[in-house]
C-alpha cells in the first residue's frame, strides 16, 4: 500500500521465570517522557537507558542511509534486517557485526519485510507496484539468493509475508479487483501461487495493508493467521483460520477514513490475545487511540485505556509473558504489563519495528540504519 516516505535460560520454569523478571525490569524503568533520553537526530542512533538498566542497546550496521522496516530476529544472537536500497543485513553475534548479505542487482527494490528461520535461510520481500514486488530466498546465510516469486499484475502491490512453519507461508497484497490478494508458498518460499480469492471478503473503497513494519500479517499456530488494513472507512482485522483460504473481517476503534491511517501492526501471543497498533502516520498528526486489543481471535477489538501518545508501527509480545508487549514508532517505544489495556514510554527513539524471541531478546529496527537489542 504506502511506502511511508519512500518508492520480525534452560526449561519451562526457567524461561518463565526470566520472562517474569524481565517483564518487572521493564517496569520499573518505565520513566515519564519527559525524562526519555531521545536517540539523536540526523546522526548515528544513541542508546536510551532508564533507571534500572534495561535499554535499547544500538548496535552500529554502518549504513546510515538506510532505513530497515524489515526485522527477522533469530536468537539473542542472530537477526536478519531488510530495508531501502535492496539491502539485506544479518548478524550472528548478536549486533556487533553485520554483514551486508543483499541479492545482486537488487539496489533498485525497496525490501519491507523478512522471515528467518536460523542463520543460514531467509525469505525477503520487495515492495512495490507490478514488478517491483518481488520475493527472494537464500539457503546459505545471503552467499546466493533465488527469485522465487516476482508480481507481473500491474495492479498488484505486496505489502508483507509470514510463515506459520519452515514450509508454510503467505505474503499479503493490496486489493486487485476488489478483494485483498493472497500468495502462499508450502516449500519454505521457493515457489508462490496466487490463492484463490473466493472466501475473502471484498475490501473497502480505499482500503489496503500498510508495508511499514513486516508484521501487517502475522500468524499464530499452525493455520491461524491476521491482517491489518487502513485506508478505508474503518480499520480492519481479517482472520483466517485455514491458512489464508476463508476470511472474516472486523471493525477495531484505530482511527481510519483516511489514506494514512489505519492498523499498521499486529501482534497475537497466542490463537485468541491480540494487539492491534497504527494511527495516522503523517509526523505532527495526533494518533490519540492509536492502539486496540481482543481476547477472542480478533472478533471483537476494544480500544487501550491508556493508549500510547503517538502513532506506533510495529509491536512485539516479550517472551513467555501472557501481559507484557512492546509497540514502537518513529516516536518512541511503550510498554504495557496489562495485556494492551494501558502503555507506558520507555524511550523516545525512532524504531519502525521489533521482534522478540523464546531465548529473552528482543530487536528493533528503523530510519537511519538503527538496529538494537533490548539488554540490562
Amino acid at each position: 500500500m504506502r511506502r511511508l516516505g519512500s518508492t520480525r535460560g534452560g526449561g519451562r520454569t526457567g524461561r518463565l521465570t526470566a520472562a517474569v523478571a524481565c517483564g518487572a525490569a521493564l517496569a520499573a524503568l518505565t520513566v515519564p517522557a519527559a525524562e526519555a533520553r531521545p536517540l539523536a537526530q540526523g546522526g548515528p542512533a544513541k542508546a536510551s537507558p532508564g533507571r534500572a538498566g534495561v535499554h535499547w542497546a544500538v548496535k552500529d550496521t554502518g549504513t546510515p542511509q538506510i532505513r530497515f522496516r524489515g526485522l527477522a530476529a533469530v536468537d539473542r544472537r542472530t537477526a536478519w534486517l531488510a530495508g531501502t536500497g535492496g539491502t539485506v543485513l544479518r548478524t550472528t553475534d548478536g549486533g556487533t557485526h553485520w554483514r551486508n548479505v543483499s541479492p545482486p542487482g537488487a539496489s533498485d527494490l525497496e525490501f519491507r519485510d523478512v522471515t528467518a528461520f536460523d542463520a543460514r535461510r531467509a525469505v525477503v520481500l520487495a515492495i512495490g507496484e507490478g514488478e517491483a514486488s518481488r520475493v527472494y530466498r537464500t539457503d546459505d546465510g545471503g552467499a546466493t539468493w533465488t527469485e522465487s516469486f516476482r508480481n507481473t499484475d500491474p495492479k498488484g502491490f505486496y505489502d508483507c509475508l509470514a510463515f506459520f512453519d519452515r514450509r508454510h507461508g503467505l505474503a499479503l497484497g493490496d486489493p486487485v479487483d476488489g478483494k485483498f490478494r493472497i500468495l502462499s508458498t508450502a516449500d519454505g518460499g521457493r515457489s508462490w501461487r496466487v490463492l484463490p480469492s473466493d472466501g475473502m471478503p471484498p475490501a473497502l473503497d480505499g482500503e489496503a495493508g500498510f508495508a511499514a513494519s513486516g508484521q501487517c500479517l502475522v500468524p499464530a499456530g499452525p493455520k491461524d493467521v491476521w491482517l491489518a488494513t487502513g485506508g478505508g472507512a474503518h480499520a480492519r482485522v481479517l482472520h483466517s483460520a485455514d491458512r489464508g483460504l476463508t476470511w472474516t473481517a472486523a471493525d477495531t476503534p484505530i482511527p481510519a477514513g483516511d489514506p494514512a491511517k489505519g492498523v499498521f501492526a499486529l501482534a497475537f501471543r497466542d490463537r485468541t490475545h491480540g494487539i492491534a497498533v497504527g494511527g495516522d502516520y503523517r509526523p505532527g498528526r495526533p494518533s490519540p487511540a492509536s492502539t486496540a486489543v481482543t481476547g477472542d481471535g480478533g472478533r471483537t477489538w476494544r480500544p487501550a485505556a491508556a493508549p500510547p501518545p503517538a502513532y506506533r508501527s510495529g509491536a512485539a509480545w516479550l517472551p513467555h509473558s501472557r501481559t507484557a508487549a512492546l509497540a514502537v514508532g518513529p516516536t518512541g517505544t511503550d510498554l504495557t504489563t496489562d495485556g494492551g489495556r494501558s502503555w507506558r514510554t520507555l524511550d523516545t527513539g525512532s524504531y519502525d519495528t521489533v521482534a522478540c524471541t523464546p531465548d529473552l531478546s528482543c530487536w528493533a529496527a528503523g530510519e537511519q540504519g538503527r538496529a538494537a537489542r533490548l539488554e540490562r
